[in-house]
């Protein structure tokens, strides 16, 4: 997977990597991937196809609701290994297990991660609107999005770790986290998007416990997702 560079991506990379509000940060960053193989992709491609056959083989449950049926799709395996490689480039310490992390991934509509995106980078924008003439957060994002990967054409897929202490994706004092990936088959690109609110005491090296972080998270309740 090759790293592509995008001015629109940066620009809103940018300003996501300094919104502080008082004694929370939010952080966001954009990075767009071509998936065409280099360097150790197409060997760690084969890799993760033989351990998702692998495991297909071994199972005898080929009922519709089974969460490896969509497996036997060779194009959706197509599709979860790109993710996956993303998330080796990203975090290439951790061992990303496709028989594992599959389930952690879900589909997505534009208008569920609107819902998402509108609670929770609710403060971001306003600190956007401040800083920026001609146009939201939301707005400048679905620009931006739509130029590198066209969003008509995209497919988008969430990921989500029930284990967060087995997460690389989650970082240390974070608040809430969300990762988006929005994938357009014909132009085989891919464009990683993931987002968090961080506590600075953490980041500072302030001791934050389990009734902190659910003072922090009140500010969300009550908001119909």
């Amino acid at each position: 997977m090759k790293y592509l560079e995008y001015t629109p991506l940066d620009r809103i990379n940018d300003f996501l990597s300094r919104v502080t509000l008082g004694q929370r940060t939010i952080e966001g960053c954009l990075e767009a991937y071509s998936c065409k193989h280099t360097g150790t992709d197409k060997k760690l491609s084969l890799s993760l196809e033989n351990e998702i056959l692998d495991h297909l083989g071994k199972s005898s449950d080929t009922d519709s609701s089974s969460p490896v049926e969509y497996l036997f799709s060779r194009s959706s395996r197509k599709t979860l290994i790109y993710l996956l490689l993303i998330l080796h480039h990203m975090y290439p310490d951790f061992d990303f297990s496709a028989v594992r992390v599959h389930e952690f991934f879900t589909e997505e509509s534009w208008d569920s991660f609107k819902q998402i995106f509108d609670v929770y980078m609710l403060e971001a924008s306003k600190e956007w609107l401040q800083e920026n003439e001609g146009g939201s957060l939301l707005e400048t994002l679905y620009k931006a999005l739509d130029e590198v990967v066209k969003l008509s054409e995209c497919e988008i897929y969430s990921y989500n770790n029930p284990d967060a202490d087995a997460d690389p994706l989650l970082e240390k004092g974070a608040i809430w986290s969300y990762h988006f990936f929005f994938y357009n088959r014909k132009l085989k690109r891919v464009v990683s998007f993931r987002f968090s609110c961080l506590s600075t005491l953490v980041s500072e090296g302030f001791h934050l416990d389990e009734s902190s972080l659910e003072e922090d998270g009140e500010i969300f309740d009550g908001m119909d997702m």
